[in-house]
């Protein structure tokens, strides 16, 4: 509290190094306000004696009969009032989003009644919407934990327990959560059949703050399981499928592990349905009442018993035509439980799924009915063009036609060509000859000295941006090898290593660069939100000229995919791509053409895409320039904290120019550390799994030396702000000086229409950017241009580099000749201003244009960046520097017509110099 012998300078102090401490402590990472709270809820028999009686437990837990696996998982349906706040607008988690349970058994109590065991475990409850508002503020965030207890009966397989949770109110009020759990079909064994059911309910009476609407729980559970479908002979299991010849699928050998082949949890893969198949007409693996034929199949390991090569499977359907797992609510109506074992005899994976029958909107009565669902997963041997997928396989039903719930053979496919890590695929070619024929036409010359990417390097994989025949871009997409030569290639797309190079395996093996190779390739890309184009495609490439000439397939129906032969175009696409010199910083560029008639429904305009070429040399060039810009970022911090330390001791050792100095243009400098500083501080704690990171972690000390440019940047941003308190304090102090604040309040009436028009004018430019193309219809998504955001940011530069200009305005209205400024403060503030528009044109002639996550120095969102802006903010931010030399020398209005100098100046005042 401000006593009265207090001074204005000790409360201004006080005041900053408040201020300054909460803006620091607004840029660290939360704790979730959802945290777990245990109390203790008397009369265990009030709730569940009529379940499960309660019984004296010993003091030693129990080692050998526990209820459930050590992670055992599960869903649950409801609980909208509880994970969203109470009374609040904003529906954090929807109804849509996928809800997952995990129990976790704590202790494991043997009581003095034979098949009775006490029972202390967490339930928690999360759904997959939780990961976007992991740093709202206002959100819940984290999962809702329950500490439960209470008892089992191993024969009768309930289990009642009673515990709480507790959640914060957007007031920030914690409510705690009375609970009761009541779970059946609990058991110490488990089959394919085995479903555990329950409700969590609230023990608080409804309108209480910590009640909530009963929730509704399902778990596949996984205690002993025992295989009790394929432990039968396999040829009865796979019995009715499509008939394989053994030598066409791969066989897993004995140090081959099945695990691994099925390891990722979210596996998809693509339905196929046979000719006439819609929702109606016994096609439909769902039955009749669904409503919708799915498009995708998901695959999630519950179980993988290496040695006896036997899984567990649960198998989701959706209507989705994109393999949106993470995003989608769990429904049991379109889910199998199933098991599976290998067969060596056929090399294939024989799987029984059974359906689970839910009769009502709740999870706790679904059970399963119906066994009849077959499935055989096998890896190809041979691929071609229309069979590029590396696990195929069949879904059938083992009823009879006759029977309710059977339905017709369909065939599936791994989603987006996915090659499994499995050995011994072969690539046979049955269009390329089409493409010699095609290609033999504008051959380029063959240039000495020249090198172009090797078939078989990381090089021949890009992503590119489409363009239509007027160079309007209107879709993203990505292309990559299906096989070099007879070589299948095995991609992998989460690993990225700048020391190899390889972004998928390359293919061993010695090859003649002067002889075109045959190569066949996948392309796909996204023209709108609701045109999705694969293309599948053979040719040769000339490593020599790095001509690439192919001819595509295109599927002619690619969301509902049939497997007949006809729905593949491969006759009428012709495909150009030529690669630049790997020592050159040209982009890749390629042509996609239809080669029909104009009549034919078939033909399609012309299309162009172009791309950048991140070739072995580039990645080394990329990573040294981040390591450069890194550099020249810790340079530039540096510098803003030396100016303004020097401003500081300047403004100190000459008390009398405060009231000279524009409060606006150091809000302005203080904003500008102050915002990226804010956005990006999360880089401190937070691990980015993004691809961006990956090429920074590649650079050994890229990502450690971030962290120390944001802390440069925070001392920087507390020297402005400290600078603008002294300003502000200096100012409050003399309560004489109103003629100095009304010439601030002009410079602020002038100054701030200007900015706002800027910005809308940002905006409207940014609007005026995103349009429908005329001749093809396709709409602009805003994710391929750039965004308001990034605008605006970009605006937000623009201001920073005029950051002279307010001052001097106030400089005219003051008409003072005072040198309110140090020197080293705007000169080398301009300095720092200017540098980054200097290297950026030495970066777009020495460097490949890169993926924005990369840049750390002239981000190109964080400023205007081009050859022109980098010539115009230049001039214009020195000429704001010689203006304010000029008005320090010879007056606010030197520059200004004789007239207006005579105007009448303002009277210097004396200021206190005991200023902190």
């Amino acid at each position: 509290m401000m006593t009265s012998n207090s001074s204005p300078s000790t409360w201004c102090y006080l005041s900053w190094l408040h201020t300054a401490m909460l803006l620091v402590l607004s840029t660290t990472i939360y704790t979730p306000i959802l945290v777990s709270s245990k109390i203790d809820i008397p009369n265990y028999n009030k709730h569940c004696a009529s379940v499960v009686p309660e019984s004296t437990p010993n003091d030693v837990p129990e080692s050998t009969t526990i209820p459930f696996a050590a992670e055992q998982g599960g869903y649950f349906l409801g609980g909208e009032d509880i994970l969203n706040h109470p009374n609040s607008s904003r529906n954090y988690y929807p109804s849509s989003s996928r809800r997952e349970l995990f129990i976790h058994t704590h202790s494991v109590y043997s009581t003095d009644a034979d098949d009775v065991y006490k029972v202390e475990a967490s339930l928690i409850l999360k759904t997959s919407d939780m990961l976007f508002y992991m740093y709202d503020d206002t959100s819940p965030r984290g999962p809702l934990s329950f500490e439960v207890e209470g008892f089992w009966s191993e024969s009768t397989g309930k289990l009642c327990m009673v515990g709480s949770g507790s959640t914060s109110s957007e007031e920030g009020k914690h409510h705690v959560l009375p609970a009761l759990l009541k779970l059946d079909g609990v058991r110490n064994s488990s089959t394919i059949r085995s479903l555990v059911g329950g409700t969590l309910e609230s023990l608080s009476t409804a309108g209480d703050s910590g009640y909530f609407k009963p929730i509704s729980l399902l778990m596949i559970p996984q205690n002993h399981y025992e295989y009790t479908e394929v432990g039968k002979a396999l040829d009865h299991v796979c019995t009715g499928g499509v008939a394989v010849p053994k030598n066409l699928s791969l066989s897993l050998k004995l140090s081959t592990p099945i695990c691994k082949a099925f390891s990722r949890w979210d596996t998809a893969y693509k339905l196929e349905y046979p000719s006439g198949c819609n929702s109606t007409s016994g096609c439909n693996p769902l039955g009749e009442g669904a409503g919708y034929s799915p498009q995708i199949m998901f695959l999630k390991v519950i179980q993988c018993l290496e040695d006896i090569r036997r899984l567990r499977f649960q198998i989701e359907f959706s209507n989705s035509s994109y393999a949106d797992y993470y995003y989608r609510p769990f429904n049991p109506n379109t889910t199998l439980v199933a098991e599976a074992s290998w067969d060596v005899n056929k090399n294939q994976l024989c799987v029984v799924g059974c359906r689970i029958f839910n009769p009502a909107n709740s999870l706790k009565k679904s059970r399963i009915e119906d066994c009849s669902v077959r499935l055989s997963f096998r890896f190809p041997a041979v691929w071609s063009i229309g069979h590029t997928s590396g696990t195929v396989g069949n879904i059938w039903s083992s009823k009879r036609e006759n029977d309710p719930g059977y339905f017709k053979t369909i065939m599936f496919r791994s989603y987006e060509n996915a090659a499994v890590a499995i050995p011994g695929s072969k690539y046979e070619y049955t269009v390329v000859d089409k493409a010699r024929k095609s290609c033999t036409e504008k051959q380029p010359r063959k240039s000495k000295g020249k090198r172009h990417p090797d078939a078989n390097s990381n090089d021949m994989r890009f992503d590119m941006a489409v363009r239509n025949s007027k160079r309007r871009r209107i879709g993203w997409g990505s292309s990559e090898p299906i096989a070099v030569g007879d070589q299948v290639v095995r991609r992998n797309r989460y690993v990225m290593s700048s020391r190899s190079g390889a972004a998928y395996s390359p293919v061993k093996g010695k090859n003649n660069h002067s002889i075109p190779m045959s190569i066949s390739y996948s392309m796909s890309f996204q023209l709108n939100e609701s045109t999705y184009v694969e293309v599948f495609s053979e040719g040769i490439y000339d490593a020599e000229t790095g001509k690439l000439c192919m001819v595509g397939c295109r599927y002619l129906d690619s969301n509902n995919r049939t497997s007949d032969n006809d729905s593949m175009d491969c006759s009428k696409i012709l495909i150009n791509v030529q690669f630049p010199p790997v020592d050159s910083n040209d982009h890749i560029q390629g042509t996609i053409e239809s080669t029909g008639e104009k009549n034919d429904p078939l033909y399609f305009e012309p299309l162009s895409f172009s791309a950048v070429s991140y070739y072995r040399q580039h990645s080394r060039e990329s990573i040294w320039r981040m390591d450069l810009e890194i550099i020249m970022s810790l340079i530039s911090n540096t510098l803003v904290c030396v100016f303004v330390g020097c401003q500081i001791l300047y403004v100190k050792k000459h008390p009398a120019v405060f009231p000279c100095i524009s409060l606006i243009m150091l809000a302005v400098l203080a904003l500008g550390c102050m915002i990226p500083l804010m956005l990006n501080f999360e880089a401190l704690f937070v691990q980015k799994d993004s691809l961006a990171t990956a090429y920074r972690r590649s650079g050994g000390w890229v990502e450690a030396n971030e962290v120390i440019v944001r802390v440069i940047m925070m001392v920087a941003f507390l020297l402005q702000f400290r600078l603008l308190q002294l300003v502000w304090c200096a100012r409050s102090a003399d309560g004489k000086q109103k003629a100095f604040l009304a010439a601030e309040m002009r410079t602020l009436y002038l100054c701030l229409p200007l900015y706002i028009c800027g910005g809308l004018i940002a905006v409207y430019v940014n609007s005026r950017g995103n349009k429908v193309d005329e001749a093809t219809g396709y709409a602009y998504s805003s994710s391929y241009q750039r965004s308001l955001w990034a605008d605006l940011r970009s605006y937000g530069g623009l201001v920073l580099d005029g950051f002279l200009f307010p001052q001097i305005l106030l400089n005219i209205f003051q008409n003072s000749a005072e040198n309110a400024l140090s020197r080293f403060f705007y000169l080398g503030n301009t300095f720092v201003r200017l540098l980054p528009h200097a290297y950026d044109l030495y970066r777009a002639h020495f460097y490949v244009e890169d993926f924005d996550g990369s840049y750390m120095y002239a981000e190109p969102g964080g400023d205007y960046f081009s050859t022109a802006w980098d010539v115009i903010i230049p001039l214009v931010t020195l000429l704001f520097a010689a203006v304010v030399y000029l008005q320090q020398r010879l007056g606010g209005r030197c520059f200004m017509p004789k007239r207006l100098k005579e105007t009448e100046g303002y009277e210097k005042v004396p200021v206190a110099s005991d200023h902190a």
